[in-house]
């Protein structure tokens, strides 16, 4: 009997192995001692704890002393990219509504339609050129700035506004560099408080909750 017991067993083992059913079956006593708390379900379709699959650190492996975000050295080319661009978009506009206005008396032919051309040409190249250079200086004096103090902070961006102010008034005289300074500073001081404005919201908040 225990022969036939067991030869139907394996046969029946063999069976479920051969059609993916023969899990192995346990008694209740030989479960009793089994830890069932603190375990975490497995993932059903791959046999892996997903406990390990938490990404608890960051996705990219930087070099040892690396920074996270990137320097102004870095951004200068996506800044100095951005302007010239930004300016050719409002130099083509403004040359466009220039060339309206000064051919508006002509009928449309092929010299107002030249004329309207030469004058979106023109200043979308003199747009993109000047806010180019400024983005330039800019970039220059900042990654300068930095290097030399050994720091990233709002006083590199507000110094490096201000030369890149004076810097391109130049040509203008002691009056004219005094205004470019100042629009330089005025321009990347509003820059430097909109980065900070959460911080200075939040740390007057915390201040009024204390008093």
């Amino acid at each position: 009997a225990m022969d036939n017991s067991q030869g139907s067993g394996g046969a029946k083992a063999g069976l479920g192995g051969l059609f993916g059913g023969g899990a192995p079956e346990y008694s209740n006593t030989e479960l009793a001692g089994v830890p069932l708390t603190g375990m975490s379900p497995l993932s059903p379709y791959l046999n892996v704890d997903p406990r390990y699959l938490v990404q608890d650190t960051d996705e990219f492996i930087l070099p040892t002393g690396a920074n996270k975000t990137r320097g102004r050295f870095e951004l200068a080319f996506f800044t100095i990219g951005g302007s010239c661009m930004t300016g050719a978009a409002f130099g083509t506009v403004n040359g466009l509504r220039m060339g309206l206005k000064e051919t508006r008396d002509m009928a449309w032919s092929k010299p107002r339609n030249v004329q309207i051309i030469n004058m979106v040409t023109r200043q979308g190249a003199s747009w993109a050129n000047t806010l180019g250079s400024v983005a330039l200086l800019y970039s220059v004096f900042g990654v300068a700035i930095e290097k030399a103090r050994g720091a990233e902070d709002d006083i590199n961006t507000v110094a490096a506004g201000t030369l890149t102010g004076m810097l391109f008034k130049s040509g203008s005289g002691l009056k004219g560099v005094a205004r470019g300074g100042l629009a330089g500073l005025a321009l990347s001081g509003a820059y430097a408080l909109y980065n900070n404005w959460d911080h200075i919201t939040g740390s007057s908040s915390s201040s009024s909750r204390l008093y």
